[in-house]
């Protein structure tokens, strides 16, 4: 059996313009997905797939056939339907990959909620090319799309800077560890957004791009030079203001948050999944409390989530 590997994700800075070429600063996390692979003894022609939560309970199995991919067998036709794209990509990257006669057995499993949003899919097209041995930028483009920093993250150590260009992605690792880490936290909202509907929007509204892109790379570098806390909560309002007003959306502070003394920020995709909460209280109970008011109980301390 082989076993493959990739960190979840989440996005500090860049929402949205890292599409097109913004610096953005990316955080790999410490849970993540695995993918396990086996070749059986059986010769069916068949992929026996399944996919695991993160307490190790089956919540997608599906057959596929050798030949063409099809899903013979599923328990959501969606799901199967992406699966089935995935593995035809595979093949057109590197043909004749899937030749072999035996069947395969796959199956992956998550370190964290699958709704959390930390990057199933990107983890698991990392894992896939990791496999495969095809190239994981390629096979996001013919797949999911998007701007591939969650693949640079999936294999990163810690935290890095990433920028898409028109030849291919460049990131470098980078240190993000503030002296004020300790009133860093990550709340998740419990509101699942789709990243595909996010970026729609993003090329609709996102006029005059240029001017915008170069705001928010400054921001990423600013993050990263900062040193107490008070600054950083003002280049996190100034980041959300610049994205909001682009995407004609309200910030996530202001339509959750209004009356929270720290600052919030929207963590990806905008305003759903995790922000980043700054913590305004003498201690993490008095935050906890805070957010548990408003329904909230998932409240990660960023040491605990972060590489």
């Amino acid at each position: 059996m082989a076993a493959f590997y990739g960190h979840g994700k989440l996005l500090l800075s860049g929402e949205y313009f890292v599409l097109d070429g913004a610096l953005a600063l990316a955080l790999p996390t410490c849970p993540g997905q695995w993918l396990r692979v086996e070749n059986l003894q059986s010769k069916t022609g068949s992929i026996f797939w399944k996919s695991l939560d993160e307490k190790g309970q089956t919540w997608w199995s599906g057959v596929f056939q050798k030949d063409d991919f099809e899903c013979a067998e599923s328990t959501d036709a969606a799901t199967g339907d992406r699966l089935s794209q995935i593995l035809r990509a595979i093949t057109k990257l590197r043909p004749g990959f899937f030749k072999n006669d035996e069947d395969i057995s796959i199956e992956t499993r998550l370190e964290f909620p699958r709704d959390w949003g930390l990057g199933s899919s990107s983890t698991l097209i990392y894992t896939l090319a990791q496999w495969s041995g095809v190239d994981a930028f390629s096979l996001l483009q013919t797949t999911f799309g998007g701007s591939g920093y969650d693949l640079a993250c999936a294999g990163a150590a810690g935290p890095i800077l990433y920028q898409k260009t028109a030849d291919q992605p460049h990131w470098e690792a980078c240190d993000f560890a503030p002296d004020f880490h300790d009133r860093l936290y990550f709340v998740y909202l419990g509101k699942k957004q789709n990243s595909r509907e996010g970026i729609a929007r993003y090329r609709n509204l996102a006029a005059g791009k240029s001017p915008l892109i170069e705001e928010i790379s400054r921001l990423t570098r600013a993050f990263l030079a900062c040193k107490n806390l008070p600054d950083f909560e003002k280049l996190i309002a100034e980041h959300e203001n610049l994205v909001g007003s682009s995407l004609q959306l309200p910030r996530a502070k202001t339509l959750y948050f209004a009356d929270f003394a720290g600052e919030i920020k929207s963590l990806g995709a905008w305003g759903g999944d995790f922000v980043l909460a700054t913590n305004p209280f003498d201690d993490a109970a008095g935050l906890k409390n805070y957010f548990s008011k408003k329904g909230l109980e998932t409240v990660i301390k960023c040491a605990d989530l972060l590489m």
